[in-house]
């Protein structure tokens, strides 16, 4: 086990890249296939959505400038919390820079460490400052060497640690940026399991351990309460450790806690996430995982005895075929990806729920969500199968036909009627059109093997010993 954990993030890359290799000589037909989209149309699939992203910045630029987002259709800016953190700002610094952006990238990084301010008194999600703020300035600190953006982290890092102080260990949902009180104290796994990756990374940057060992508390001590099959639920009281919601799931409020099991091992060498991963996925297979004929389909379950309890599925746990990729699993990913994509074209457009049974819509929103996305981006880097080309293209030509507005890019508030409503988060910038993007341009624009991302799709690199 020493030796292992010593070099536990360079095995894991090995059995990544043979597997990544296999997956490649058994799909050498397809790989040959390549030539239905060669060089050249890649080149413009890329040069079209790097076009379309600068739609959407130009407007952020216009009407929403030093805010935390544009509201599209009434084209004026919108806080969080009543004044700017900067998110869109911050959440698209690395896109621009992977983009090749350079003036726009200059005047972002300039106007983040000249203006974004923490110390304000309010209660924010830790869980969404944590992916999209903190992620961010790891992510532009280690693209661009602006070691201010790296003191920005710490800063943000140190008025989140009050978050953790709980009787489990587990972080209370909201912290006050100024005073470090807390409230909420029902939290979900996702919210409490989604931050190793940023912590861990700050620790390792700052040589502050108390940030990779708190976010990694508050991950075991989720473990530590799973039920007897495995599975874990959807909400739990952090001051009692009790679970209040036992449905078990891959969607919403649960999701990225087990995405964070896997990069936690892979961009750590951490052993006790491997382990936390093999169980939790284990146990996710087998009572999760549904067979609906040749499909295969990740619905409900009640935690405590694994018997299903709903057959939904949704844009959030199509995150999924990525994570399975990530971790070797490529004939559940493309599997799974094959039914993410048929509720993709069920409505011409993703939409956030579906009763993969019956087909029926449960939830019509579309708020410009990128977890499928990534998913293709990840299977084609590793089966490099034109098939999935093909597929983004499909559904970028879907995303620009009924998102875009005159001057930005609009959610839906139905998939059916197409109808907009007047938002577009900042993960816009930071997910969906940098998947795109990184589908179709070359491997050189960001080595995939280099960088793990953060479940807001901010890369980053492993530069500590």
């Amino acid at each position: 086990m020493r030796v292992f954990r010593m070099r536990g993030f360079r095995t894991a890359i090995l059995l990544l890249s043979i597997t990544a290799w296999a997956a490649g000589q058994v799909g050498a037909a397809a790989a040959q296939k390549s030539a239905a989209m060669g060089s050249r149309e890649r080149a413009r699939m890329a040069g079209r959505v790097r076009s379309e992203f600068l739609h959407a910045w130009r407007g952020y630029r216009k009407y929403a400038w030093g805010h935390d987002d544009l509201r599209p259709l009434s084209k004026a800016p919108h806080d969080w919390y009543g004044q700017t953190l900067l998110l869109t700002q911050v959440d698209a610094l690395d896109t621009l820079v992977i983009m090749g952006l350079r003036a726009e990238a200059e005047e972002t990084r300039a106007y983040i460490v000249a203006n974004l301010s923490l110390d304000r008194d309010v209660y924010v999600k830790n869980f969404e400052i944590v992916i999209r703020l903190l992620g961010g300035l790891l992510s532009g600190y280690q693209l661009t060497g602006d070691r201010r953006l790296l003191a920005l982290a710490e800063d943000l890092g140190a008025r989140l640690l009050p978050a953790f102080e709980s009787p489990t260990g587990i972080p209370y949902r909201y912290v006050n940026l100024k005073t470090g009180r807390v409230r909420g104290s029902v939290t979900n796994p996702a919210e409490a399991g989604t931050l190793l990756v940023e912590f861990g990374t700050l620790a390792r940057l700052t040589g502050r351990q108390v940030f990779y060992d708190k976010a990694k508390r508050a991950l075991v001590e989720l473990y530590r309460r799973r039920s007897p099959v495995g599975l874990v639920g959807q909400r739990i009281d952090v001051e009692t450790g009790r679970w209040t919601h036992t449905d078990s799931h891959l969607s919403a409020e649960i999701d990225s806690y087990y995405e964070y099991l896997l990069k936690g091992w892979l961009l750590f060498g951490d052993g006790d996430c491997r382990r936390m991963w093999r169980e939790s996925v284990a146990a996710a297979n087998k009572y999760l995982a549904d067979e609906v004929g040749t499909e295969l389909w990740y619905g409900h379950a009640d935690m405590w005895t694994g018997r299903r309890a709903a057959t939904t599925y949704g844009a959030l746990d199509a995150f999924v075929p990525a994570v399975l990729a990530l971790s070797g699993d490529t004939g559940r990913a493309r599997r799974l990806q094959a039914s993410s994509f048929k509720m993709w074209n069920r409505h011409g457009i993703e939409l956030e729920e579906i009763n993969y049974r019956t087909m029926e819509v449960g939830d019509a929103g579309y708020p410009l969500r990128p977890e499928i996305v990534e998913s293709t981006y990840y299977l084609y880097h590793f089966t490099r199968d034109p098939e999935y080309l093909r597929m983004g293209e499909s559904m970028f030509d879907d995303f620009v036909k009924h998102c875009k507005t005159d001057e930005a890019y609009a959610s839906l508030k139905s998939v059916v009627t197409k109808e907009k409503a007047d938002s577009m988060e900042s993960f816009l910038f930071a997910e969906t059109f940098k998947y795109f993007y990184l589908l179709f341009a070359p491997p050189s624009a960001l080595p995939f093997e280099q960088v793990i991302f953060n479940t807001e799709a901010h890369p980053v690199r492993r530069t500590w010993r």
